[in-house]
């Protein structure tokens, strides 16, 4: 499968200090990202004014520890050809804790700074990189000037959102409307991205204070919330051109959840919205999920719901997964056929991209 074609649905960038600053509007530069040192000694990060909950670091990392690539296009893309690697969708680190930040002004600022400067990096090639718009979930008004700015100014191709309630609101809610009808005007995917930041409401966060815990409560459940505010919430039934991507949680909880979901909507649909499909199939219609490639789950998953909204991912430049060897991984499964290989390597994300 050398020549197989690869798109990965989710990659990160790590977004340098230094940008910032030439970037933000004069009165605004005081709140721009920076690691500082607390008076425990620990690395924490300073996100417009404020200082953010603790997350330790993998042994002998520090910030800016990552690989190159999270901050030079040129690396990345080396990266991305030794691995065979074509296309890479690429979301925020620092900006995922954008989404905690109170003061609209500062989140809008912050937003528009990261959008711009995730443009000039994807102009390095911009048919292989793609960085979808952050916007400032908050408020409904200031993300859909943001997503039409990133889309129709910029030419990103979609919109990162927060599974979490953020600005008080549910993905459900009923004032979201305009930003998914946008996301269908303008023909690109919604990606929910969860992040540890514990700085909105998360699962884990009030009982919890080892970061494992919380780490490992927070990307999968609050997805699968997500998931069911969409669903059940009515969302994919009012905005059937909507595609959405559910990034970083792992694919072996979905067959559950769409059971649970077909089964609490046949018995007790009275006591929600009436939906004239089950979940699974608003599922198969609108949404995808992103794989790694050593997840055991995975043909099991392919055998439950099919092979068609599953997606490859490695969460580079990111610890959680060795990058060496990420696509061989998955191409030299003998538990997967070569069919449902090339459409988690490619034809689903192709979907998804509208392409």
């Amino acid at each position: 499968m050398s020549s197989q074609r690869v798109i990965d649905t989710d990659g990160h960038f790590d977004e340098p200090e230094d940008v910032w600053p030439d970037l933000l509007p004069a009165r605004y530069r005081e709140m721009a990202p920076r690691f500082v040192v607390d008076n425990q000694g620990r690395y924490r990060q300073l996100v417009g004014g404020r200082l953010k909950p603790y997350i330790p670091f993998p042994p002998g990392a520090k910030p800016g520890g990552m690989s190159p690539g999270g901050r030079d296009p040129k690396v990345r893309l080396a990266d991305m050809d030794r691995e065979g690697i074509d296309v890479m969708m690429m979301y925020p680190t620092t900006g995922l804790f954008f989404y905690g930040i109170p003061e609209l002004d500062v989140t809008v600022a912050l937003c528009r700074a990261y959008n711009d400067w995730a443009h000039a990096f994807c102009s390095a090639s911009p048919e292989r990189l793609i960085a979808p718009v952050l916007v400032p979930q908050m408020d409904v008004g200031a993300s859909l000037a943001e997503l039409r700015r990133g889309v129709e100014e910029l030419g990103q191709r979609g919109a990162v959102l927060r599974p979490n309630p953020v600005g008080g609101r549910t993905l459900d809610d009923p004032a979201l409307d305009p930003l998914w009808s946008l996301l269908e005007e303008l023909d690109v995917p919604v990606v929910l991205h969860e992040g540890t930041t514990q700085d909105v409401p998360q699962v884990g966060r009030d009982r919890y204070d080892n970061f494992l815990f919380r780490h490992m409560l927070s990307h999968a459940f609050e997805q699968q919330m997500g998931l069911l505010s969409l669903i059940c919430g009515g969302v994919l039934e009012r905005h059937p051109g909507l595609r959405v991507l559910i990034v970083e949680a792992g694919v072996g909880w979905v067959p559950y959840w769409l059971d649970r979901m077909d089964h609490h909507v046949e018995k007790w649909g009275f006591a929600s919205l009436a939906l004239p499909l089950t979940p699974t199939e608003y599922f198969q219609r609108q949404c995808f999920v992103s794989a790694d490639s050593d997840e055991s789950l995975l043909p099991f998953v392919v055998d439950a719901i099919g092979d068609g909204n599953v997606c490859f991912s490695t969460d580079y430049p990111h610890p959680d997964h060795a990058f060496e060897g990420i696509v061989a991984e998955l191409t030299s499964r003998s538990d997967l056929s070569e069919t449902t290989k090339r459409r988690i390597l490619c034809d689903n994300a192709e979907r998804l991209l509208g392409r």
